[in-house]
């Protein structure tokens, strides 16, 4: 890191501790003086921008505050920014170099071996070797959608976005204005948990269907944000897992494994095709139409008639 960007980092970092008001960009850019030899207020804007990521990177918790006149500031609160000593048995250790791992193959790698760095600066016994710990476990969590990132930093920050959005049943994608809650991985799949602006309810989104850039709002939530557990369940119920009812289906012969797991009930029809009966939830008719013509809805009509919708819309493309 050049000695400049360090020194203007500092400077950035010792305003925003020093200060008990959140600052705007015009207040932080009077006061640094690397910001006032920025040539234009959008070479200023992208310098703010990086250094504000990069104090965030290194772990400064900055916060964005909007006051009565729509002003968006800044500040990092003292309390947010200290921690208590840090000290981690061997079993604790093992167990965050096995969450570090499972990040290796996704865009947080970097951020979770920095983590480990940190804490082996804070007292991480010299002895243990997180990585190496459990070494025959290697698990893995993909992540392939580019939304997945600004999203995830969407959720830290308490920021509104904007994206679009295609639905299964829809040929074309269209804007949501979303307060993102938290992200969740479901049988493979990233879900976005949040409140949407424009139906004023909560819902979740599939990573995999947002299309274009996610875009960063400034302002507060409107909603109030649930717990983990409640966002947990939201997705699960989301995604199918859970069900009040149930669904009779025709499978083909030799196909559909996961849905034969999740029946309650099987029966040979003959000719290549057997009835199962399975859990009915929110969600069951997506996960039908993945298996395309294997699968037959016999009932109820509703589940049947999602699943005809959804096909037509994947053929009208």
């Amino acid at each position: 890191m050049a000695i400049s960007k360090a020194e203007r980092l500092m400077n950035l970092a010792l305003c925003l501790l020093g200060t008990r008001r959140p600052l705007s960009k015009r207040e932080l850019r009077e006061s640094i003086e690397a910001y006032l030899e920025a040539g234009s207020d959008d070479s200023f804007n992208r310098m703010f921008e990086r250094d504000k990521d990069d104090l965030r990177e290194l772990g400064l918790v900055i916060e964005t505050v909007e006051n009565l006149d729509g002003e968006v500031g800044y500040l990092a609160r003292r309390d947010s920014n200290r921690l208590p000593p840090i000290t981690l048995d061997a079993e604790e250790a093992a167990a965050l170099g096995l969450a570090a791992k499972v990040w290796q193959q996704a865009r947080l790698a970097g951020a979770a071996s920095g983590a480990l760095q940190k804490l082996r600066a804070a007292g991480l016994p010299e002895d243990v070797d997180p990585y190496e710990a459990h070494g025959a476990l290697e698990p893995r969590i993909p992540v392939h959608e580019a939304a997945f990132e600004p999203l995830m930093l969407a959720c830290r920050d308490r920021r509104p976005v904007v994206f679009d959005y295609r639905k299964a049943t829809a040929a074309h994608p269209e804007p949501r204005h979303v307060e993102p809650w938290a992200l969740e991985c479901w049988r493979g799949h990233w879900y976005l948990a949040g409140w949407d602006r424009d139906r004023g309810a909560e819902r979740v989104f599939r990573l995999s269907r947002i299309t274009g850039k996610v875009r960063s709002r400034s302002g507060r939530f409107t909603a109030e944000v649930p717990d983990v557990v409640t966002v947990r369940e939201t997705v699960a119920s989301w995604a199918g897992e859970t069900a009040d009812r149930s669904a009779l289906i025709r499978l083909r012969s030799g196909a559909g494994y996961p849905l034969r797991a999740k029946a309650t009930a099987v029966r040979e029809l003959g000719d290549g095709w057997d009835e199962l009966e399975i859990p009915y939830g929110h969600g069951l008719d997506a996960w039908l139409v993945e298996f395309g013509p294997d699968v037959v809805v016999l009932e109820p009509a509703e589940l049947r008639a999602d699943v005809v919708d959804r096909l037509r819309a994947v053929a009208k493309g």
